[in-house]
């Protein structure tokens, strides 16, 4: 099992020097990648996320990538429907490519209504954008000249251009536990589930791995960690490597830097044997 790490991209202990110290500490550690999640904007006073405060996920890991060599790079997730498909094309190619091809998507489709209120973009029809603002991001990363048919994203692609084209092919991996991510997770290159227990994703795990066998299927989840008990958090990640996840990215608690990267020597304490 390979083991990433959250990078300390919002609320208080957000900024540049944050984001670079802790992408140079898990590449020193050995994690195998780093993260960021999205939101653009929210409503004043919402309860969750309890911070206004997000770098942009593409922008900090483009950041992280320029002080690092190995380490991977990871969203959890951008929310695609949210965005228009062709410039983030444009942009996660460009990552891709400056960071010598370390990117991985991950992807969902969103929960906030206001949020897309805001952006204009119309909540109800949020799966059927993301899955053909997918197919339009493949399509320009590979065909040259791009003609592509599109039904729920404003866009008119007929015999037309878009470079660079990534080095790698960008794998995406998908989030989200319900009916329509799981089926939508099976037609690409991983699953990128939240917050459940061993024996809560371990049904999920079977299913996936019934249809999906191939190792190339990539199967990860996200833990959250309170810093209190690194018995406890190896014991979890000893129980999700059982239950045959490959990959958890565990994001800290902590809300100042300096307690953000004391728990995240801790992560890698706990996780020995884990990194690389």
């Amino acid at each position: 099992m390979r083991l990433g790490i959250h990078l300390p991209q919002i609320g208080r202990k957000a900024g540049p020097e944050a984001i670079r110290r802790a992408a140079e500490q898990a590449e020193q550690l050995g994690f195998a990648d780093v993260w960021t999640s999205e939101h653009i904007i929210l409503p004043n006073g919402a309860p969750y996320p309890p911070s206004p405060s997000f770098y942009d996920p593409v922008l900090a890991l483009t950041w992280a990538a320029a002080y690092t060599s190995r380490v991977g790079l990871g969203t959890s997730v951008l929310v695609l429907p949210m965005r228009h498909p062709l410039p983030l094309a444009k942009e996660l190619a460009t990552l891709q490519n400056l960071s010598g091809g370390r990117f991985i998507l991950g992807a969902g489709v969103g929960w906030l209504e206001a949020e897309f209120e805001a952006l204009g973009v119309p909540f109800h029809e949020r799966g059927r954008r993301m899955d053909e603002g997918i197919a339009m991001m493949r399509a320009v990363w590979s065909d040259d000249p791009v003609t592509f048919e599109a039904k729920y994203v404003p866009a008119v692609i007929d015999n037309m251009r878009m470079q660079p084209k990534p080095e790698k092919p960008i794998p995406i991996w998908i989030g989200g536990t319900s009916e329509p991510a799981l089926k939508r997770a099976l037609r690409y290159d991983g699953w990128h589930g939240s917050r459940a227990t061993p024996e809560q994703a371990a049904p999920i795990v079977a299913r996936l791995r019934s249809e999906r066998p191939d190792p190339d299927f990539a199967i990860s989840l996200r833990n959250a960690w309170d810093g209190r008990d690194e018995g406890a958090l190896r014991a979890r990640l000893q129980g999700y490597q059982a239950v045959g996840i490959g990959h958890v990215l565990v994001e800290p608690f902590e809300r100042e830097l300096g307690d953000w990267l004391a728990a995240v020597e801790r992560i890698a304490r706990a996780g020995e044997g884990m990194l690389s």
